[in-house]
């Protein structure tokens, strides 16, 4: 059973993810059409294929630092706290941009995601620096998304006035 944190941790953010793509399944083929987007935005097919790969790798190095850090200790508030917010900024951004229409709103909260997410590396770093590394693509994703939620936002000027 020593196997159960290792799945556990590794599966938990997915959970977020069956959620986001509940609400984007029917937002993509019809609101989502309507925004301008930039030309260099990937496929949309991407999407699940990059997010189920982010969720494993997060999941897994939340699995490593609870593991270093022997469980849900003292030593484990700062990164596994760091590692929550960002999860639930993570899991926030979807019902955001897509169930509410907000670009605005949804491009603060990417913004502040995107700090956390960097926090959560730095915690994790002394800690683990493999569960730090892991990471990485995430960020890095992280700034492309910024960047599209920006230049949507930038280009659809009317579309938050819309929803008030």
């Amino acid at each position: 059973m020593s196997w159960l944190p290792m799945l556990g941790l590794t599966a938990l953010p997915h959970l977020g993810g069956l959620y986001g793509g509940y609400v984007t399944r029917k937002q993509v083929k019809t609101w989502y059409t309507t925004l301008n987007k930039p030309s260099w935005r990937p496929n949309n097919a991407a999407f699940p294929i990059v997010w189920t790969t982010l969720y494993t790798g997060m999941g897994y190095g939340s699995y490593l630092v609870w593991k270093e850090c022997g469980g849900f200790t003292e030593d484990a508030v700062v990164p596994l706290g760091f590692y929550g917010l960002q999860l639930a900024l993570n899991w926030a951004w979807t019902p955001i941009f897509f169930g509410a229409h907000k670009l605005k709103m949804a491009l603060i909260e990417i913004v502040m995601l995107t700090g956390a997410v960097g926090a959560t590396m730095v915690s994790w770093y002394p800690v683990n620096r493999t569960a730090s590394l892991l990471l990485t693509p995430y960020l890095a994703w992280l700034c492309l998304a910024t960047s599209l939620n920006y230049c949507i936002w930038r280009d659809n000027p009317d579309e938050d006035e819309k929803e008030e």
